[in-house]
């Protein structure tokens, strides 16, 4: 219990600081012998800082029921 509860911690802290990430995918567009042509189109992906807020309290519940049992 101890060892998800940190890392539920730790993952609530990085979401809280970082709220969102780009996603880059490639496309071809043309393909005609040897020329090639790809189009690169970033998707973001974004939450909100209240998800990392609830992962944090949600993994300071599961450090503090784990010492309570042990």
């Amino acid at each position: 219990m101890k060892t998800l509860g940190i890392v539920v911690l730790a993952l609530g802290i990085i979401m809280t600081i970082f709220t969102g990430f780009n996603v880059i995918t490639k496309e071809k567009v043309v393909d005609v012998g040897p020329l090639e042509i790809n189009k690169e189109e970033k998707t973001p992906i974004y939450w909100s800082p209240i998800t990392g807020g609830i992962l944090i309290v949600a993994g300071a519940i599961i450090l503090v029921a784990g010492r309570k049992n042990t």
